[in-house]
C-alpha cells in the first residue's frame, strides 16, 4: 500500500494497488485530518474514476463532512472549482496509462498536499483505520462549467482569425476546450481524438513522450494551422506546435508566455523550474521582470508561487501555472496567451520561437545508480574548482563559463536525472557523454 502515497498525489494500479476498500479508507483519512466541513470533490473519465469516486465519496460523508460534487472535470477545472472551498480531492492519475488511477488532494484554497505537508500522515491515518465516529454528511452538486469558460475567455485580447489543431488524446481537455472555443468567433479549432476514452486508443496521452505528437504535427502543416496543442489525460499538462509541425519545449513556452505578462504587469516575478534553459531567465529580466528560480515540483512551485504573490511559473514538464487559476496549471489560459501573442504581433510561432534557440539542451536523461547521494557528491568534487556557482536548491546543479547542469534524484527510484545546456552543440554533446561516463562508471 505505501508505494501509491507519493511524494506529490496518490497514485497506483487499479484494482491490485488502488481499490474502492482503500479509497473510502482514504476519504476518512482526508477529512481526519484536515478536520474540514465539506470537500470538493471532481474526477476524469476514466474507467475505475465512478468507483472510486463513490467509495472516496462514501468515506468522505461517513467521516462527517459533506461532498460538492463538480462532476467530470479536467484537473485546470477542478483547481478553479476548488477556489474559496475548505478540501478538495481530484480523482484522477494525469498522464498514466489506462490501468492507473488516483488522487489528488488539496488543502483551502487549492493549496496542494503533497509528501511534506500531508500524505504521510493521510497514509498513518488509512494503515491504522481507526476513525472517529461522526455524523454522516451529504452530497450536493455543483456546476461550475459556465464560470470555468467565463473566466478562461478574460484572457483572450483582441484574437484575429485563427487555425488551431488539439489533440487532447482522449482525454478531459477533449471535454473542456471545445466548450471554450465555441465562445470565440473568428478560431477555426480542429480536434484529434476529442472522444473521452480512457482506454487511450490512439495514443499515450502524455505530450512529453514526443512520439505522441506525430499525428498533431502532421496535422498541423497539412491543415496550414496557426499551432498546435497536446494535452495529457487530465488536461494539465500542455506542449506547443509551431505552423512548421516543429515541437516548442515547454521552457521556451514559459518564455514567451513571460513577455506577455510583463507587457501588462512591468517589474513583476517569473517563476521558472531550475532545468530551464537560461534563455528564460535572460527573456524574463530582458523584459524588465524579476526571475525566480524554483525546485521541480507543482507543490512546491504553488507554495512559492502563493509566499511571493508570483503572477505565473513555467516548468519543463509542461506544466503552466497562473495566479488566476488558484496558482495553478492551466493549458488553456496557456493556450490563450499564446494567441494574444500571435494576435498583436502578426508574425508566425516560428518566428516568435526563432529568437529563444540560442542554447544547446540534452533533454532529461536517466541514469540507475547504486546511491543517489554519493554519485551527486562525487561528481560535485569533480568540477567544484572549475565551476563558477553551485547550488543545492534541487539535488546539483553546477555552472560553468559556457555550460551548466543540474543533476536531481529521482523521489522514487535509484536514478539520477541530468539536464544540461551549453552554448554550442559540441560542447553539449562533449559535456553530457563526460558526465553520463562518471555517472554510469
Amino acid at each position: 500500500m505505501a508505494e501509491i502515497f507519493r511524494a506529490y498525489d496518490i497514485r497506483g494500479l487499479y484494482p491490485s494497488e488502488l481499490n474502492e476498500e482503500l479509497a473510502y479508507k482514504i476519504g476518512r483519512a482526508f477529512v481526519s485530518f484536515l478536520n474540514v466541513k465539506s470537500v470538493v470533490v471532481g474526477s476524469d473519465a476514466r474507467l475505475s474514476s465512478p468507483q472510486l469516486f463513490e467509495a472516496l465519496t462514501k468515506g468522505i460523508n461517513d467521516q462527517g463532512a459533506d461532498v460538492i460534487n463538480i462532476g467530470l472535470c479536467s484537473t485546470p477545472m477542478f483547481y478553479f472549482c476548488s477556489g474559496g472551498a475548505e478540501a478538495s480531492i481530484m480523482v484522477t492519475a494525469s498522464h498514466n496509462p489506462k490501468e492507473f488511477n488516483g488522487f489528488k488532494l488539496c488543502r483551502e484554497n487549492a493549496f496542494p498536499i503533497s509528501e511534506e505537508n500531508g500524505i504521510k500522515d493521510i497514509q498513518r491515518l488509512v494503515q491504522d483505520n481507526n476513525f472517529a465516529k461522526a455524523e454522516k454528511g451529504e452530497i450536493t452538486q455543483k456546476n461550475c462549467l459556465d464560470s470555468f469558460i467565463k473566466q478562461n475567455l478574460g484572457f483572450l485580447e483582441n484574437i484575429k482569425p485563427l487555425r488551431i489543431i488539439l489533440d487532447s488524446g482522449n482525454g478531459m481537455s477533449g471535454y473542456t476546450f471545445p466548450k471554450i472555443f465555441e465562445q470565440i468567433e473568428g478560431v477555426d479549432l480542429i480536434t484529434l481524438y476529442e472522444e473521452l476514452d480512457f482506454s487511450f486508443p490512439n495514443h499515450e496521452a502524455n505530450p512529453l513522450n514526443f512520439d505522441t505528437l506525430k499525428d498533431l504535427q502532421k496535422e498541423v502543416v497539412k491543415e496550414k494551422a496557426d499551432f498546435g496543442i497536446a494535452t495529457d489525460g487530465d488536461g494539465d499538462r500542455c506542449i506547443f506546435i509551431d505552423e512548421t509541425g516543429g515541437i516548442i519545449s515547454s521552457d521556451l513556452t514559459t518564455a514567451l508566455i513571460a513577455i506577455q505578462i510583463l507587457k501588462h504587469n512591468p517589474r513583476t516575478s517569473i517563476m521558472y523550474d531550475i532545468r530551464c534553459s537560461k534563455i528564460v531567465k535572460e527573456t524574463i529580466e530582458q523584459n524588465g521582470g524579476k526571475a525566480v528560480m524554483s525546485r521541480v515540483g507543482h507543490s512546491f512551485i504553488k507554495k512559492q508561487m502563493r509566499e511571493n504573490d508570483i503572477l505565473f511559473a513555467g516548468e519543463l514538464s509542461g506544466h503552466l501555472y497562473f495566479k488566476e487559476n488558484n496558482y495553478a496549471e492551466s493549458a488553456f489560459i496557456s493556450t490563450a496567451y499564446i494567441m494574444n501573442l500571435l494576435s498583436s504581433s502578426g508574425k508566425k510561432l516560428s518566428e516568435l520561437v526563432a529568437p529563444l534557440h540560442q542554447y544547446f539542451f540534452t533533454g532529461e536523461i536517466n541514469s540507475k545508480v547504486i546511491n543517489k547521494e554519493t554519485m551527486m557528491t562525487k561528481i560535485e568534487s569533480v568540477y567544484k574548482d572549475s565551476s563558477k556557482e553551485i547550488m543545492h536548491l534541487d539535488g546539483l546543479s553546477m555552472y560553468f563559463e559556457d555550460w551548466w547542469f543540474n543533476l536531481r534524484p529521482s523521489n522514487t527510484e535509484n536514478l539520477l536525472r541530468l539536464n544540461l545546456e551549453a552554448n554550442s552543440n559540441e560542447l553539449m554533446v562533449e559535456k553530457k557523454q563526460e558526465l553520463l561516463n562518471l555517472i554510469r562508471s
